[in-house]
């Protein structure tokens, strides 16, 4: 039986080790949480990421090793791939934690990207408005500074200065819709590619995916996976990866990178033919990548600070509930529901009836969204 070393036990290592039982792929993952997801599917050694103790144990027992989060130590990586594969590499990982190195890899293969600076490089904020973020560190939408059109260069600065971190300021895009591309690479440089699928956030937090995109041309189809093709191939990565878009008048733009399994892939556990879960144990060990083709129209809801009771949402039909074993708390995901249907009109029938369960369990702020999606659920008080 393979054994996969995963840094990190969150709900994606949770779901990578629910894939990998009937692959017959065990995983060990360490990660400093005493409450971490993973543990209803997997060992978990609980400890920091770069105890030497757990770090020798993986390098023993493990064929290969993984990442389910980015932000991890990249010398343990690098002492791990000195004694065991390590995939995605640590050279990956680097990139990926480091904003300013992520976007001068896009802009060095020819990727549009929205305009950025070192803050104290810049005479005067973006004229579209600028966001102030750290380098490293930060995710749904934390670690940033927004501001307006009218920022000085002074104000900019002053952002940067408030995150306490090296930072980058980054023109705001002005999108007509945010999208992201999931994909795998496997070591042969094979790659699957799933389609572009639409995202809605509220407060920098993924609220709701719709996959596919709906109403994307084939043209743009082509373009994003050609993009992700580029990314992939320059950093020679393996397993899944991310891409997060912006399309602005039928073109695309690059937000940010993912090396590993994302939230806005969740859909293909029940809406495609091999999930993004299964695909990166499959690259990461060796194995012939999956179809990644669409099964059925799928909507990806994430429960975001509390559950609801199970019951409501299991009576739906082609609704699927995932609960990550998470302690409510405002601001956390806890948990998704897919929603399948046989078409798109099926789908956001079904759709609809999953907002209302959510919307009786308690009040609940909502996001805006195209035609019949308007008013998805987005957070529940705890």
């Amino acid at each position: 039986m393979t054994t996969v070393g995963i840094l990190g036990g969150g709900q994606l290592g949770r779901m990578l080790a629910l894939a990998g039982v009937p692959l017959g792929i065990r995983c060990l993952a360490v990660d400093p949480a005493t409450d971490a997801p993973a543990a209803a599917a997997a060992e978990v050694l609980t400890t920091p990421f770069d105890d030497p103790g757990a770090l020798a144990e993986l390098a023993r027992r493990c064929d290969v090793v993984t990442i389910e989060v980015e932000h991890v130590p990249v010398e343990a990586l690098g002492w791990l791939a000195e004694r065991v594969p390590v995939r995605p590499s640590p050279e990956v990982v680097a990139v990926a934690q480091d904003r300013w190195a992520e976007k001068q890899l896009r802009s060095r293969v020819g990727i549009a990207t929205a305009p950025f600076a070192a803050p104290d490089e810049l005479e005067v904020g973006f004229s579209t408005g600028t966001i102030v973020k750290r380098r490293s560190g930060g995710f749904d939408g934390r670690g940033q500074v927004r501001l307006d059109p009218s920022a000085t260069a002074e104000a900019v600065r002053a952002a940067a200065g408030q995150l306490a971190a090296p930072s980058v300021a980054e023109g705001v895009v002005a999108f007509d819709r945010e999208l992201s591309v999931v994909a795998a690479r496997g070591l042969d440089g094979a790659m699957a590619v799933y389609p572009l699928v639409e995202n809605h956030h509220a407060e920098g937090i993924l609220r709701q995916t719709l996959a596919p995109a709906p109403g994307t041309p084939a043209a743009l189809e082509q373009a994003a996976a050609d993009l992700i093709r580029l990314v992939a191939d320059e950093l020679g990565h393996v397993g899944v990866l991310c891409l997060e878009l912006f399309q602005v008048d039928g073109a695309l733009f690059a937000n940010e990178l993912a090396p590993r399994v994302h939230n806005s892939g969740h859909w293909t556990i029940e809406g495609a033919s091999t999930s993004q879960f299964e695909q990166h144990l499959r690259a990461v060990c060796g194995l012939p990548l999956g179809d990644p083709s669409v099964r059925s129209p799928s909507a990806m809801v994430n429960l975001i600070g509390s559950e609801p009771a199970p019951g409501g949402v299991l009576a739906l039909p082609g609704a699927h509930l995932h609960s990550y074993g998470k302690a409510a708390r405002p601001n956390r995901k806890v948990g998704h529901v897919t929603v399948v249907g046989v078409d798109e009109a099926e789908r956001d029938l079904r759709l609809t009836a999953l907002r209302q369960v959510l919307a009786d369990r308690a009040p609940a702020t909502t996001v805006g969204g195209p035609d019949a999606l308007d008013d998805v659920i987005t957070e529940v008080p705890t």
